[in-house]
């Protein structure tokens, strides 16, 4: 057997090889910096030129953090120009890979606490809750940017609305806030989020502030808006928007007359009112609708027949645009979906301190949602409204 055997470290070569790699990004840092610093003064150190616009006045040293490990950046000091370096404007503090998992982690509902063993865990430091809420308050303001962007998607012809009530703190009390949220369908038959405002109350005021606001940043083309019934968003429809159609959500509709209908009945008057949006047009749904009248007051739900009677032409309207469009603008089932995601999220907040930290979250959520599940997938194919309106120019306005 051979003495000359070889032994290595493992440890050692691991830490040797980390130590080397952190060297280079820090020496290849320190070099673009240098480099950025010529370019400035349009000299080199020590250069004697007419086209020198400044001076190099020593440097200051700034630590940086890298997935390679802490560099020391020597930031070069000018005199007679700024030095504004994209070098820190690309890291910063930390790379912005870092931060970008950081806010991602907040907006997909992991706690605070549990971002902080996360990095620890795959980055070596435990990231502060301070940091975390610097992180945020960066992330809101491009959120708000992107609240209040103008509406360039052109006519958007379906639009669907609904309020979600949050919990918040107000004078040492609790009280609910409503954020009103508007989701759009384009004429390229894409979904988009138009917007979320504070509403306080479901009340007219609120819908006609927050309908006034979508009209001013660019929705147009608005011919058929689906909502549940609020008193206070069916005033406002008619002010803003005075050539679109309402359309009830069918599912809140439903939930309205279980609230009336008992447990064991409740399975049976289900079919009948599916019956009634399982016609094949709007005259024969309104004839099934008479016979489901008839037959709840004969099993003595008369509350129930009360509501169909009264209801049942708010939850019809869909019948006037493409039959290939029905299953999708009959209900809210779209934002109900985000509603969730939004309640998952917020859930692990609890009480928020303000309306607007609310909104905020509940933007986040909407854009993150939009941006991550819905991607470029056509909610709708468009062409049938238009070979509908070309048919028949006045189909939508009967």
């Amino acid at each position: 057997m051979s003495d000359n055997i070889i032994q290595l470290n493992e440890q050692v070569i691991k830490t040797e090889l980390k130590d080397l790699v952190r060297n280079s990004v820090e020496e290849t840092l320190n070099a673009l910096l240098d480099k950025e610093a010529d370019e400035l003064i349009n000299a080199a150190k020590y250069e004697r030129t007419s086209e020198r616009q400044g001076y190099r006045s020593g440097h200051y040293q700034r630590n940086l953090t890298t997935t390679s490990g802490d560099v020391t950046l020597k930031v070069p000091k000018l005199k007679g120009v700024p030095f504004e370096t994209a070098i820190i404007e690309r890291y910063r503090r930390r790379e912005c890979s870092v931060e970008e998992a950081l806010i991602e982690m907040y907006l997909a509902g992991v706690s605070v606490r549990r971002v902080e063993d996360i990095t620890e865990a795959l980055w070596g430091t435990k990231v502060s809750p301070g940091t975390i809420s610097n992180l945020n308050k960066k992330a809101y303001e491009h959120i708000e940017t992107w609240r209040n962007r103008p509406l360039t998607g052109g006519d958007y012809p379906y639009v669907y609305v609904d309020g979600i009530f949050l919990k918040r703190s107000w004078g040492g009390e609790y009280e609910n806030v409503a954020i009103l949220i508007a989701i759009g369908v384009n004429e390229e038959g894409h979904r988009e989020i138009l917007g979320a405002a504070e509403g306080m109350k479901e009340d007219k005021e609120s819908w006609s502030s927050f309908l006034q606001w979508l009209k001013t940043r660019g929705l147009t083309g608005v011919q058929l808006i689906v909502g549940d019934k609020s008193l206070g968003m069916l005033e406002s429809i008619p002010e803003v928007f005075s050539d679109a159609k309402y359309q009830r959500c069918t599912v809140h509709f439903y939930r309205n007359i279980f609230s009336v209908t008992p447990r064991s009945k409740m399975k049976f008057v289900t079919k009948m009112l599916k019956a009634i949006h399982a016609s094949e047009d709007k005259s024969a749904a309104r004839y099934k609708a008479e016979q489901v009248i008839e037959k709840l007051k004969e099993m003595k739900l008369h509350q129930a027949a009360k509501k169909v009677e009264d209801g049942i032409d708010e939850t019809l309207t869909y019948m006037s645009f493409p039959v290939e469009h029905w299953t999708r603008i009959r209900t809210n089932n779209v934002i109900e979906r985000l509603n969730r995601e939004i309640r998952r999220r917020t859930k692990v907040v609890g009480t928020f301190p303000d309306g607007n930290s609310a909104l905020m979250l509940v933007c986040a959520r909407l854009r993150h949602v939009a941006g991550t599940q819905w991607g470029c997938k056509r909610y709708l194919n468009m062409k049938h409204l238009e070979r509908m309106e070309l048919d028949n120019p006045e189909s939508v306005a009967l």
